[in-house]
């Protein structure tokens, strides 16, 4: 039979539904009993969907019954009302000085161009006539500030608030500011949530309309620390249009709703590519998956994005396409998405 530890080991390995942290991390596993007739595992789900919570039983049973010397499994559900000690996360959340609305740009996984949506929408949204920051949030592979531009020092005020940088009519702060691009970032989980709340609610952002955050790739711990800290008034999610990638909007979609954040909307990124000699659109990576799922999700699908040249070229000498060429295809595009955000937020304050 085997100890609790090592049993505990093992739950380490099953995911909470949607996320990509696990159980443990989770804490809702409270207490691990081993006898002769098997193992009970004691859970503790305040505010766990029931679909969630009967997934999570049935992996729990699976895992331990694959183990050597394990005769039976049994799991015990705890699901206690919460009090107004253990408030909800939207009951803790903090809004930030100055700010109307915070949206989150969010991918399940890495390389559908997240950040480059992130800036160009920001953009557009500022070219719309909203005053807009920008924070990248991706502490270990921060991009915003390469794409935007790091020339200028990073000050200080009086009561030592970090005073986001300028340029193209946005602010912006980026972990790129504090460490050089050769410089690895290995910090542990409470160090990095340390500085996101500093990124949060220590800049002296001023008077903005909206403020964008580009999250790290996936459901992790830091995107569940921004999620449950600050007032989010909605999430956008950026996809591309194969199979593998909307299997991700899948666990973005849930893990907004988890802790009941609206998803404003869907964007299918590299949709489509247009040949600058036969002036044909080419669908390199299929197309239409986006809005099909969005529409399966019963949530907003907010537009396509090309593939072009300018758009990479662009964020990767920090001179961003919807900026620097306001009368692009590319751009109508943006701001086309924007607008919609634009008007969801609205609503929603509505």
């Amino acid at each position: 039979m085997p100890s609790p530890n090592e049993i505990l080991t093992e739950l380490k390995k099953v995911k909470y539904p949607g996320f990509t942290r696990d159980i443990v991390s989770f804490g809702i596993v409270k207490d691990i009993e081993v006898g002769y007739s098997g193992v009970t595992v004691f859970l503790t789900v305040p505010s766990a969907k029931d679909d969630a919570v009967t997934k999570i039983v049935e992996d729990i049973k699976t895992t331990i019954a694959a183990m050597s010397g394990v005769p039976g499994v049994k799991v015990e559900v705890e699901r206690p009302a919460p009090t107004p000690q253990r408030a909800a996360p939207s009951m803790q959340r903090r809004s930030i000085e100055g700010v109307k609305h915070i949206v989150a740009v969010a991918s399940g996984k890495g390389g559908v161009g997240k950040s480059t949506v992130a800036v160009n929408l920001a953009l557009a949204m500022h070219a719309l006539g909203w005053r807009i920051g920008l924070m990248d949030a991706d502490v270990y592979g921060p991009s915003v500030a390469m794409m935007v531009g790091t020339e200028g020092k990073v000050n200080l005020t009086p009561e030592r608030k970090i005073i986001p940088l300028e340029r193209y009519g946005i602010r912006y702060v980026s972990m790129a500011f504090f460490v050089g691009d050769e410089q690895a970032v290995i910090w542990r989980g409470p160090m990095v949530t340390k500085l996101e709340t500093e990124f949060l609610f220590n800049v002296q952002w001023g008077e903005l309309d909206c403020l964008v955050l580009d999250l790290p790739p996936g459901t992790g711990d830091a995107q569940l620390t921004i999620t449950q800290r600050v007032k989010l008034d909605g999430g956008v999610i950026v996809t591309t249009p194969q199979e593998i990638a909307l299997v991700d909007v899948r666990r973005g979609v849930q893990m907004f709703g988890e802790v009941n954040v609206p998803v404003l909307g869907v964007v299918e990124n590299m949709s489509y590519f247009i040949c600058g000699k036969c002036n044909k659109r080419h669908e390199i990576f299929a197309h239409g998956g986006g809005a099909r799922l969005a529409e399966d999700l019963g949530v907003p699908f907010l537009g396509e994005l090309p593939i072009t040249r300018e758009l990479r070229e662009g964020g990767d000498h920090a001179m961003p396409l919807v900026a620097v060429n306001p009368n692009h295809a590319v751009t109508a595009s943006f701001k086309s998405v924007a607008a919609k955000i634009i008007a969801g937020l609205e609503g929603h304050s509505g």
